[in-house]
């Protein structure tokens, strides 16, 4: 009987399936037992886990286990003839690693500071098979292997410290966890955190402001931002005011140096700040810069008549305006002194030709805060007189040369501008458009110019000589010059005792011209008005 016993026990055998039970945490499985008995007895399976017969035959069974959680040891049994066989399946569980979290502290970094790199993986199992890598910029920068952590941890986490430097600013940093199930019948699990980018800076100098410390109130000016050694110069950030007053600056970057410019128009008189906030990353800085803001417009320059005919007298006066503060001393130009601060300064004059076009000016000086500041106002004075025919502008004896393209010379003097006519033979003459010149054009031009104030007339004796008498007489004029120029430097250099001498014949010599000149045009004058021109 012993022997038949025996013989039965090594004749039949149990298994289950899987041969290996890898399950996800949470997750069911599906077991299978099975003999070869032929006609097997009582048979199941010994588990603590929740478990279901789905189905059975002559020589199996086949049960659902649901929410498998942790690792166990099932055990698969069949008896036949008496004699119970069993055999055991390992189930392990595992979770992968689904959330990966990376952190860097801080995310704005120093140049030359440590910041640390942090990864996690709140729940993953089994944690002897995880290995996490911290990547920069998909480089390995650290691995880590969990080997001889306890199997009842579920959590996994890496951190090391690093070192800032300028080329690490924008880097890409990551995680990526690894959970290789490929010796207990699975494969390789992965996850990755999101990518961090790390930020660099430097910004180790204040910033300075640099403006005037005096404004002057409603002028525009421009207020300059400047920061050095800066990085990245770029991305640096300005806010600019004046007192509560936001500017708009427009910013300017060069390698480590930024700078904005703003324009501030100040409303108010008196002390004022100006701010400039700078900030970059996790810093700022504030540079500040007190103003005086002082009320100093122009002068009031004022001319009794602008345009007055000659003769007339006029005033003329320079004062402060209402709102300068505090009174300016003033100064008018052509007037005896300096007026007392305050005061008004003036002046009379009687109105001449020769001030036709003269400018006055109106000048006003003011300290402020220890600087002497000054405001000029000019105005042109526009003296009205009858118009002059001047030998000067208007010869009474003209040369042309026959053939030559000719004009008549006569400009006329006078405010406002005299109109100028001249006639021969009884017909205008055009004076705008070059005569050629011919012996017909010899003779006696009447000019007359015009002005709202008057008019005069001048006689005007025009000789055509020929072109080869014309050429002779430049030649004679030029050599007669040159004679003239040449004894003239051999007196000079060797008489020059007697220059005062020479000095005082000459004037009179011209007094004595001017005056038949003056002659010559009173004859000329009434010749003209003889011919009634």
């Amino acid at each position: 009987m012993w022997f038949i016993s025996g013989a039965i026990e090594e004749l039949f055998e149990v298994s289950v399936w899987p041969h290996q039970a890898l399950v996800e945490f949470g997750q069911s499985l599906v077991v299978n037992c099975s003999t070869t008995c032929p006609s097997p007895g009582p048979s199941g399976i010994e588990t603590f886990l929740k478990k279901t017969q789905v189905g059975k035959g002559p020589q199996w069974k086949e049960f659902l286990l649901e929410d498998v959680t942790e690792n166990s040891v099932l055990q698969c049994f069949f008896s036949c003839a008496g004699i119970q066989k069993d055999t055991n399946l390992d189930i392990t569980v595992y979770k992968p690693p689904q959330q990966v979290i990376l952190e860097l502290q801080p995310a704005w970094v120093a140049v030359d500071e440590a910041f640390t790199v942090k990864c996690q993986v709140p729940s993953v199992i089994p944690l002897e098979n995880l290995t996490l890598t911290l990547l920069r910029n998909n480089q390995e920068l650290h691995r880590k292997n969990f080997v001889s952590m306890t199997v009842a941890s579920q959590r996994a986490e890496v951190t090391i410290s690093v070192r800032a430097q300028r080329e690490n600013d924008r880097c890409n940093f990551s995680c990526r966890a690894e959970l290789d199930l490929s010796s207990q019948g699975g494969g390789l699990f992965h996850g990755n955190s999101v990518i961090e980018v790390l930020r660099i800076f430097e910004f180790s100098q204040s910033p300075q402001i640099w403006i005037s410390s005096l404004l002057e109130v409603g002028m525009a000016e421009t207020v300059s931002c400047k920061v050095s050694r800066v990085f990245p110069a770029k991305e640096v950030i300005f806010h600019m005011f004046l007192g509560d007053q936001e500017l708009n600056p427009f910013l300017f970057w060069r390698e480590d140096t930024a700078w904005a410019n703003a324009t501030v128009r100040a409303m108010e008189t008196g002390d004022q700040e100006l701010s400039c906030l700078v900030s970059l990353g996790p810093m700022e800085q504030k540079a500040r810069k007190l103003v005086y803001v002082y009320s100093f417009p122009p002068p009031i320059l004022e001319i009794e008549e602008l345009y007055p005919l000659a003769g007339t007298d006029i005033n003329v006066t320079c004062s402060g305006h209402v709102l300068t503060s505090p009174s300016p001393t003033l100064q008018l130009q052509g007037a005896p002194a300096l007026s007392a601060p305050g005061e008004t300064a003036w002046l009379l004059l009687t109105a001449r030709e020769e001030d036709d076009g003269r400018n006055f000016s109106c000048e006003a000086s003011l300290e402020v805060q220890g600087q002497r500041l000054v405001k000029n106002t000019v105005i042109q004075l526009h003296v009205l007189y009858k118009p002059r025919l001047e030998e000067s502008g208007c010869p009474g004896n003209q040369t042309w040369v026959e053939g030559m393209e000719q004009m008549l010379t006569c400009v006329p003097e006078g405010n406002p501008a005299p109109a100028l006519q001249c006639t021969w033979n009884g017909m205008i003459f055009d004076l705008e458009v070059p005569q050629k010149a011919t012996q017909n054009h010899t003779g006696t031009y009447c000019c007359t110019a015009t002005n709202k104030l008057g008019s005069v007339s001048k006689d005007i004796d025009v000789i055509v000589e020929g072109l080869e008498e014309g050429v002779n007489s430049t030649l004679f004029i030029i050599v007669v010059v040159l004679g003239v120029g040449g004894i003239t430097l051999a007196l000079y250099l060797n008489y020059q005792p007697c220059k005062m001498k020479r000095k005082k014949l000459s004037y009179r010599q011209k007094k004595n011209n001017k005056e038949e000149e003056n002659q010559l045009s009173v004859e000329q004058a009434e010749k003209c008005n003889s011919h009634n021109c």
